[in-house]
């Protein structure tokens, strides 16, 4: 066997390789010796059929085999003695003239083929210790506990509809449509058909509910709001908008009082054990954001960190991958890239640019791991499962036999798990400060952190 390399830019590698006919020869010898104890050929007893008859019957097909796996295996093993790693499956070509091919087939030549391929690029890792990141605090308030109480209290009490001549009033659920328009122009995100809120609940923008009291079910009216200057939307924050909204139905709260009762029949011993349970689960809630506004910094950190050329075939899967959920995103939302207020020139340098940051985090988070001996136990995999799984309700069984069929996306499921450890260790030893702020200013981090990419959409 002969390699000589033709290129070598960058990560970019391409190899002219031969295999010589001999080889081949013996190659096939072998494959058709294994072939005797199996053929089943007329007038033969199994076993006994002479390998110059098998040659004449199978020797072509026979040598198609064996030139896949010669090419196979000789990439594989060039690619080890040059201790390179390919980014993505190396592309061979063979000979488009058949006549070459043919005499490659029949034996009487030798095989040649090139090979070109990208390698992984090396990763230098920097110093850990220099990173410095704001570790969040945030206080949970206990008017903020009451007010969530009180949510939990409303929903669990339950609703009935207040008929054809209801009145809007604090505390009643409602179904609306609403459309919204700031200067006459809608905009994204800014309407829906049949849209729920509990009134005084604090869940559409200031301003907006209060204006809903008085109103009666089937009574269309424009309310005018302000969005707050922290709003997660920047293209949003502080302008004014018209919102026009129609009362579908109302709903008032069912009778029952805030009592251990009431606590009893949801489970827990009392009002003070539901306020604790409220309680845990803000701070859970919190943690979780807080964990994911970390890993923001420290991938930010890690990116400033390590400029490396990163191999274009990998950049390209990923880019397609996102792209293809911009664009199903943009076309379920019937708008153009125009109403985004760009254009597709424009995401797409954007979007190139954020697949080569993930590419080149990719690549720094693996590398860490290895290094730093990070590993995913069986039972962290089947945890990852499990939440999956629960995040839909009244689907796991399906959720759960999509996995077990397709052992990639299980696979897959390891990825975020293992990214997590890698920040989980790179935070231990960076700097950190505890940096306290409340949770409006930790959800806009959040947001702002999951604005950039629209969400994959499993199943």
């Amino acid at each position: 066997m002969q390699v000589t390399e033709t290129l070598n830019e960058g990560l970019k590698r391409k190899l002219s390789v031969v295999i010589p006919a001999q080889d081949l020869s013996a190659r096939l010898d072998a494959r058709l010796e294994e072939m005797k104890g199996t053929a089943n050929i007329k007038g033969f007893r199994p076993g006994k059929v002479p390998k110059s008859h098998l040659k004449k019957v199978y020797g072509r097909s026979a040598m198609s085999e064996v030139l896949s796996d010669a090419i196979n295996s000789t990439v594989t093993a060039t690619l080890d003695e040059r201790s390179e790693k390919a980014a993505v499956q190396p592309k061979v070509d063979l000979p488009d003239d058949q006549d070459t091919i043919n005499k490659v087939l029949d034996g009487d030549a030798d095989l040649n083929f090139e090979v070109s391929y990208e390698v992984l690029p090396p990763v230098t890792l920097m110093d850990f210790s220099t990173l410095k990141v704001d570790r969040p605090v945030v206080d949970i308030e206990e008017s903020e506990v009451d007010a969530e109480v009180n949510r939990v209290f409303a929903q669990q009490r339950g609703f009935e509809d207040k008929g054809d001549d209801a009145v809007v009033e604090d505390g009643d659920r409602l179904g609306l449509t609403f459309k919204g328009t700031i200067d006459g122009e809608a905009f994204a995100g800014g309407s829906s058909d049949h849209a729920h809120l509990t009134v005084g609940a604090g869940e559409f923008i200031p301003g907006f509910e209060e204006q809903l009291v008085g109103m009666k079910k089937g009574e269309t009216k424009t309310i005018k709001v302000t969005f707050p200057e922290d709003y997660a939307q920047d293209d949003l924050a502080g302008k004014e908008a018209d919102f026009e909204v129609s009362i579908l139905h109302v709903d008032a709260p069912k009778d029952g009082e805030l009592d251990d009762e009431f606590a009893k029949s949801i489970g827990l011993e009392n009002v003070e054990g539901l306020r604790t349970a409220v309680k845990d689960q803000m701070r859970n809630a919190l943690d979780s954001m807080s964990r994911q506004a970390l890993k923001r910094q420290v991938l930010d950190q890690l990116d400033d960190g390590h400029k490396f050329d990163v191999p274009g075939d990998l950049v390209d899967a990923e880019f397609n991958t996102i792209w293809q959920r911009v664009v199903h995103e943009v076309e379920h939302h019937g708008r153009s890239f125009e109403d985004e207020g760009t254009t597709e020139e424009a995401a797409r340098e954007q979007y190139r640019t954020i697949a080569e940051r993930r590419v080149r985090l990719g690549l720094v988070v693996a590398e860490i791991g290895n290094v730093n001996k990070v590993e995913v136990t069986e039972e962290e995999h089947q945890q990852a499962l499990m939440a999956e799984v629960r995040r839909f309700p009244g689907q796991e069984q399906q959720v759960f036999d999509y996995y077990r069929k397709n052992p990639q996306a299980l696979a897959g499921l390891r990825a975020p798990v293992f990214e997590n450890k890698v920040v989980d260790y790179v935070v231990e030893l960076a700097d950190k400060t505890d940096k306290k702020m409340t949770r409006a200013e930790l959800s806009k981090i959040i947001q702002d952190d999951e604005s950039e990419v629209p969400e994959e959409h499993h199943h």
